[in-house]
């Protein structure tokens, strides 16, 4: 423990965050050498996936109204590829001129049903949008490029769900 001012810090943010990204970071190479610990689709189940008919419907879990934060671009791209997107994010009530939910819950009670939970959050927050994604009865859940989380994983596939992490739908999308 260090002293500061004379308070005395079990640890600093700092500590804990390189920590907690070490973690992260861990999962990420697990995933790559294929130790993660569940199966998650390859690039030929990805393609059947989209371009099942119809075209599976698509929540994006932290969904931003910001033109300039990934969430944002998948969402417009995926809507101009054809798919039916549900934003969902607690802070705001419109994304992309669509109305955006406060859960994933709401949205499927509003909205029908998706297929695709695709999930914009940090790893720590993942496991409860698998808890969410399954009770809603998703096929898929989908963790945006440079996420992975063993937990979320083992949730969704003990939930019968479908499980793709580290990439981009939009990018998988637009290469069919």
């Amino acid at each position: 423990m260090s002293g500061v001012d004379g308070l005395r810090m079990i640890e600093s943010d700092s500590s804990a965050r390189r920590r907690e990204r070490k973690e992260w970071t861990a999962d990420l190479l697990d995933l790559e050498a294929g130790r993660i610990g569940v199966p998650v689709l390859e690039r030929g189940a990805i393609r059947d996936l989209l371009t099942s008919s119809p075209k599976p419907r698509i929540a994006i879990v932290g969904a931003s109204p910001s033109p300039v934060r990934p969430s944002h671009g998948v969402l417009v791209d995926l809507l101009g590829l054809g798919f039916d997107v549900v934003p969902v994010n607690p802070s705001v009530a419109e994304v992309a001129g669509l109305p955006c939910y406060p859960s994933l819950a709401e949205a499927v009670t509003a909205t029908g049903p998706v297929d695709i939970v695709d999930v914009f959050r940090l790893p720590p927050a993942c496991p409860e949008h698998a808890r969410e994604a399954v009770a809603a009865g998703a096929k898929v859940l989908w963790l945006q490029l440079g996420i992975a989380s063993r937990e979320a994983g083992r949730i969704a596939h003990e939930g019968g769900l479908a499980v793709v992490m580290n990439r981009c739908l939009a990018v998988e999308a637009a290469r069919l």
